[in-house]
């Protein structure tokens, strides 16, 4: 799964990797959890280009009566999107991009979870594969809303962890963002192609401290490394 990740890369660099208008205003995080705000990339119509915008991390569906089934739903499994009522309308209109820059894993080692924070090997900023949804209570509240793709584990995941999130490559950006309307039904396995494992070679991860534990704990000591507590 994918229950904790960071982003504290500088606003000019995730205004090129992901051809934004402007610089997004970006306040650095280092613990971000379900159900806070997170930052997406999306595109709403072919004329519109990229838009930066927080939405609640937890996905609810635009038919759901009860806001609270986003707590469990922030991922989604890639081998079942297609047909989970929860996930299949959005993966075919309402793809996004979630910019992070690191991710943290629990590995179970003996009666305690040693965390474990992953990179990009070269420390470069990346973006989980996410789909978002529009909901809209009886009320007239809006909340927009989003979830984080999860595949089987690659070489470098395997002994932390079975699941890890589905990273995109930069050149698949425009593929999985689509044009925000409606994908052909024989497109869609342009889309199921690109759920698959990052290669663990251009991976990294290490060791680091409990600090990270609790989801309130905020800064750099999340990413302290292990031998340094």
């Amino acid at each position: 799964m994918c229950g904790r990740f960071t982003l504290h890369t500088s606003p000019s660099l995730l205004a090129e990797l992901f051809d934004l208008p402007a610089e997004p205003y970006l306040a650095p995080r280092y613990n971000i959890a379900p159900t806070q705000p997170v930052a997406i990339v999306r595109t709403q119509g072919a004329d519109a280009g990229r838009e930066w915008t927080l939405v609640h991390w937890g996905l609810i569906p635009s038919w759901s009566k009860d806001p609270s089934i986003g707590a469990r739903l922030i991922n989604a499994r890639a081998e079942t999107v297609e047909e989970k009522p929860s996930f299949r309308a959005a993966f075919r209109r309402r793809r996004c991009l979630v910019p992070a820059d690191g991710f943290y894993e629990w590995q179970r080692v003996e009666k305690r979870k040693q965390p474990y924070y992953i990179t990009l090997r070269e420390g470069d900023p990346f973006a989980f594969a996410g789909l978002w949804e529009a909901w809209v209570g009886p009320d007239g509240t809006a909340i927009d809303s989003c979830t984080i793709l999860t595949t089987v584990a690659n070489r470098l995941m395997e002994p932390i962890h079975d699941r890890m999130p589905v990273i995109v490559a930069p050149e698949d950006y425009a593929l999985w963002l689509g044009t925000g309307g409606d994908t052909p039904k024989e497109q869609l396995g342009s889309l199921v192609d690109l759920l698959r494992p990052y290669p663990a070679e251009l991976m990294a991860a290490r060791p680091i401290g409990v600090y990270v534990n609790s989801p309130f704990n905020e800064g750099v000591d999340c990413i302290a490394p292990f031998d340094a507590q």
